[in-house]
């Protein structure tokens, strides 16, 4: 190992073996302990030498699991098929069902609560400040590691009359739930902004303090109402987000030309293939 800091020095070593295969997306890495013993040092330089990794995102800590490397596919998420008139009915959410088809197992922690809208929420609703509303909360994982982060804020009269206040997740997507319940949405306006992560979201999603992230705010609304607004959040080195604009034609042609799957039966809004990323 080169010259500098004990620490880094076993940081590189671990990179160069993460990237030359010996450790692959999924596996633990061994822990502090095992590590220092390994390396005849101590806890604390173990530890550091974990952090680096951990802030160039090559792996993630898991409380019950211990350091577990990364994957380093990009999802690529086509972000305007979601309100197709045709989209056919499905039983689970399209994350599932992308996550499925690429060969990963989905996961999901979800919350919902009730809460005073605050003046940001309630400016993209168009409701009243403090107006009460649903928040719906889930945490994306794929192989159990910590994909992305998603908030959506309901206005409570909409959420009571469709459902959406439930305290539980609704496997077909509250989107779907919303159109069989008569507020179909009609219209989205994206957003999209890269910025380093808070200290709470690199929490969240097990990544290093100012790691960029893709903050995808999405307003939905019918001819009545604005219906719901979303925020998702996502590591950008890991995820892309693709906007196919045009006719069914053209859009397959473009597809055909760059080797891009079709789009599944049932796009949705964060979810459409797995790409190959650089490490």
């Amino acid at each position: 190992m080169a010259d500098g800091p004990r620490y880094q020095r076993i940081a590189d070593l671990l990179r160069e073996e993460i990237r030359g295969g010996k450790w692959k997306p999924g596996d633990r890495l061994p822990s502090h302990n095992e590590l220092a013993e390994q390396m005849q040092v101590s806890i604390t330089t173990a530890r550091n030498a974990i952090q680096v990794l951990v802030a160039e995102n090559l792996v993630y800590t898991a409380t019950s699991r211990g350091t577990i490397v990364r994957s380093q596919e990009v999802l690529e998420s086509v972000v305007t098929n979601h309100i197709r008139p045709d989209r056919p009915r499905a039983a689970h959410d399209i994350f599932e069902e992308i996550a499925r088809a690429a060969g990963r197992e989905p996961s999901k922690q979800f919350t919902a609560r009730m809460e005073p809208a605050s003046a940001e929420v309630a400016h993209w609703l168009g409701i009243v400040k403090d107006s009460w509303v649903v928040a719906r909360t889930v945490v994306q994982y794929l192989d159990n590691e910590p994909w992305s982060w998603e908030v959506s804020f309901y206005p409570r009269d909409l959420a009571e009359a469709t459902g959406i206040d439930c305290p539980y997740d609704i496997p077909e997507g509250t989107t779907r739930r919303l159109a069989d319940r008569g507020q179909a949405e009609t219209a989205h306006r994206d957003s999209v902004v890269a910025r380093p992560a808070t200290s709470e979201e690199a929490a969240v999603l097990g990544v290093g303090p100012g790691t960029f992230l893709l903050d995808h705010l999405r307003i939905g609304a019918n001819h009545d109402r604005v219906t719901r607004v979303t925020r998702h959040r996502s590591i950008a080195a890991r995820n892309r987000l693709a906007y196919e604009l045009g006719d069914d034609s053209g859009t397959e042609m473009i597809r055909r030309v760059l080797g891009v799957p079709s789009a599944p039966a049932n796009s949705h809004s964060f979810g459409n293939s797995l790409l190959p990323g650089s490490p």
